[in-house]
């Protein structure tokens, strides 16, 4: 059993925390039975998985079945878990796996997010989970957006993450413009626009765009879409979450759809 904050994997792993070691190290921390369950679902390669005792005891078989993925396997501490996890209380195991699996090329057919600049996880990790509900092909993120991988969005994904085809795009203008040619409809949301988004034809080929938290869509990649919506708002309220405008949309379109 690893116990000592020193060891050379702990040490390791506890860099993971931080978005710049998880760019030099080519890797990122899943956290939870959860996740851990997911990844192992889809047959997510693992590097390693770390456990407490008390949590391999109560789930053997996920136990078995995640040291058959992995490169390396380690009971640890409760010391050592609590200092390797990002969140207040683990529930006893987390691991590690490679980013690179993750630069899939997406599919440019059906319904896909196009997200500027979005910088909160939960926010990206909850419409990961909501596009991968509502029947999305995939989601981009610009290259300036909060990581993919960050575990805070592991976790608001609820392990969706491992189910949706997600992609980031340096230059989310030029990926925009590849969609169109390959024959999507690209639908900006804007609070000025004058058609609602219920008023489009979802039944097409759709690129949502939505922009950033404070600043919404830039003008440039709003200036390229086929189509502007709003989402009609009372008197004083000034804007929707950026999560749950994509939530209205994405099931706008599965309704029409069904």
């Amino acid at each position: 059993m690893l116990t000592s904050l020193q060891n050379s994997l702990v040490k390791q792993i506890r860099k993971l925390q931080s978005t710049k070691e998880r760019h030099k190290q080519q890797l990122f921390l899943l956290e939870g039975t959860h996740l851990l369950e997911e990844a192992c679902a889809v047959n997510y390669p693992l590097e390693t998985v770390c456990c407490t005792p008390d949590w391999q005891a109560a789930h053997l078989s996920l136990w078995e079945e995640a040291c058959s993925r992995c490169d390396r396997a380690e009971i640890v501490s409760r010391e050592v878990l609590d200092a390797i996890a990002t969140t207040v209380q683990p529930d006893g195991v987390v691991a590690t796996a490679k980013r690179s699996e993750r630069q899939t090329q997406l599919p440019f057919t059906g319904l896909v997010l196009a997200l500027e600049t979005v910088q909160d996880p939960g926010n990206l990790g909850t419409m990961i989970r909501t596009a991968a509900a509502a029947g999305a092909s995939g989601l981009w993120v610009s290259g300036d957006s909060v990581d993919l991988d960050s575990p805070k969005v592991l976790r608001a994904s609820a392990g969706q993450w491992f189910r949706l085809a997600t992609g980031v795009t340096e230059d989310l203008k030029a990926t925009v413009q590849q969609s169109q040619q390959a024959g999507m409809q690209v639908v900006a949301t804007l609070p000025s626009a004058t058609l609602t988004y219920w008023e489009v034809d979802w039944r097409k080929p759709s690129l949502i765009l939505l922009g950033n938290e404070g600043a919404g869509l830039s003008a440039d990649l709003a200036a390229i879409a086929d189509k502007q919506v709003r989402i009609p708002l009372s008197p004083g309220v000034e804007s929707l979450n950026v999560a749950i405008a994509a939530a209205l949309m994405l099931y706008e379109a599965q309704r029409q759809m069904s």
